[in-house]
């Protein structure tokens, strides 16, 4: 979870996640997926993107652990896919924490006319 100050460990994590979804593809994909369980093809046809790009663009999201994968009891030729919830949960709760507008903090730069920081022996550009 992200606090007031985020570690470098959270931001990395942050933005791996960030960059994974970034992709308009794979967001279309998850957002498919919080309807509930979905096959390649179903996913596929909703897409209309061909399976190959489904499976890669699933490969992604199931290494960053943000979808399951669940093998048919009857035929296990069929994959079904859905979303891992409890990372799901940690995910929105660490990017609502993180992108929440209460962490602003009523800051000035201590630089600049109206600092407090007095550099007179240097210029502006030299400052900042």
């Amino acid at each position: 979870m992200i606090t007031l100050h985020a570690t470098a460990a959270d931001l990395d994590r942050l933005a791996r996640h960030l960059k994974v979804l970034a992709e308009p593809n794979r967001l279309r994909i998850v957002d498919l997926l919080m309807q509930g369980v979905q096959c390649n093809c179903e996913l596929g046809d909703a897409l209309n993107m061909a399976p190959n790009l489904i499976s890669h663009h699933l490969r992604i999201l199931r290494e960053m652990g943000l979808v399951e994968v669940e093998r048919d009891a009857v035929d296990a030729r069929w994959i079904y896919y859905s979303i891992n919830r409890s990372l799901l949960a940690q995910l929105a709760q660490t990017f609502g924490a993180f992108f929440d507008p209460t962490r602003i903090q009523d800051r000035h730069p201590a630089c600049g006319p109206q600092g407090s920081l007095v550099y007179a022996d240097r210029t502006l550009e030299a400052v900042c």
